[in-house]
């Protein structure tokens, strides 16, 4: 390798890819063409970057199968980036067992760390552990080892282990500056930023207080009876009950969790869980089976009781009931979640990390452009949706995937 690939090499390494530019600006040979697209995604031109990095594994040709692999997990990173989850993880896959094969270990245990970014991203948090723990971060070079403790500081911070992803990030930050990449300084230090700002509500004796991560992972494992609003459960440290499909069942627990230890009059639930004032008879005989139904779907966890005026919530197991819910009420708030990370999303990536269908997730972006939370840039499969400014509070509670004891 020439001078020349080797100092745009090194600028690439070090966050400046400018420097990188200047050094092969003009060269068609494949290792410029691949440093180019490396620079330009850098630089944000995902676009650029594809062409090139495609074309220089044209280049390299069929005898080159390590090159040719480098620029496959060049490209990963890319599809990544541009949350282009579609792009097909098997192609991945094949390139890091090329460089495996071919004694390239440092590049292949790239490959997996790309691997377990997409699976963390997509809230698939056991596969992630599975992955990281294939990893032997004792030998990264300082950028990849940094990338590779946000990694773990992600999947911490979504498991709500604080104390864990506060070492993670503590060990990303200080691999960044070994590495003198501004770049990955400045990512370690907003994913910390994460654990310091509000993640939920309290609601208990009429009064609400924000909390912080560590705060709801100690409240998650205190003996209270939490009505979660975050995921539409109601849980104790040991049984935990979803609703969240089951809507009208959910607002009735969180109604009568809210007014705990008082009971909530009849006409009040049915306001809250069928919408409809005032309430007849017919009404009325709908809330007692609707509350049966609570009653039993709460099990070992509460009981639901009558009084003169209305209905009480009766926990089994504990003194004390709470409601856990969002710092800011939303009913398109796992998109807002999803977007909070500061990256260009488009509307099928959405949908497949959210389990819904395009047009369902297209509908709230548009709802939620007209009232200017978000906005667009291209056109067709090429558009993409940010956050006009990153909102003043985590959301982590509302990404995909379980928390402890789901």
């Amino acid at each position: 390798m020439d001078s020349l690939i080797t100092a745009a090499a090194l600028a690439l390494a070090a966050g400046d890819p400018l420097g990188a530019l200047k050094r092969v600006a003009l060269r068609d040979d494949a290792p410029a063409l691949a440093l180019r697209g490396i620079a330009m995604a850098q630089l944000g031109d995902i676009v650029r970057a594809r062409e090139l990095l495609r074309s220089a594994a044209r280049t390299f040709g069929s005898k080159q199968s390590v090159a040719r692999a480098r620029c496959v997990v060049a490209e990963a990173e890319i599809a990544l980036i541009s949350r282009d989850l579609g792009w097909p993880a098997k192609t991945l896959d094949a390139a890091r067992a090329t460089l495996q094969r071919h004694g390239d270990y440092i590049n292949a245990a790239y490959a997996l760390h790309l691997k377990s970014r997409r699976q963390l991203l997509m809230g698939r948090l056991d596969e992630t552990e599975q992955t990281l723990a294939q990893l032997d971060s004792g030998h990264f070079p300082p950028a990849f080892a940094a990338a590779h403790e946000l990694v773990v500081a992600g999947l911490a911070i979504r498991r709500l282990q604080t104390k864990a992803a506060r070492m993670a990030l503590k060990r990303a930050e200080d691999a960044a500056h070994q590495a003198h990449n501004p770049l990955l300084t400045a990512e370690a230090r907003s994913a910390g930023l994460l654990l310091d700002t509000p993640a939920a509500r309290l609601i208990a004796h009429g009064e609400e207080r924000l909390l912080l991560l560590e705060d709801v992972e100690a409240l998650l494992a205190s003996k209270a009876l939490i009505v979660d609003a975050c995921r539409h459960l109601v849980r104790d440290r040991r049984n935990r009950v979803c609703l969240a499909t089951r809507p009208v069942l959910f607002a009735l627990a969180r109604v009568l969790a809210e007014a705990w230890p008082e009971d909530v009059p009849r006409d009040a639930l049915i306001a809250h869980a069928f919408r409809l004032t005032p309430a007849d008879e017919s009404h009325r005989a709908r809330l007692r089976v609707e509350l049966g139904r609570l009653r039993t779907a709460l099990g070992p966890l509460a009981g639901v009781s009558a009084t003169k005026r209305g209905f009480i919530l009766r926990p089994h197991n504990t003194d004390e009931i709470l409601v856990l819910a969002r710092p800011i009420e939303d009913k398109h708030s796992q998109i807002l979640a999803l977007l909070a990370d500061g990256e260009a999303w488009s509307s099928s990536a959405l949908a497949l990390v959210l389990g819904t269908s395009q047009r369902t997730v297209q509908r709230s972006l548009d709802s939620l452009a007209a009232a200017g939370k978000v906005h667009a840039f291209g056109r067709g499969r090429a558009r993409r949706w940010l956050l006009p400014s990153v909102p003043g509070f985590t959301t982590t509670l509302l990404l995909p995937g379980p928390l402890p004891s789901d």
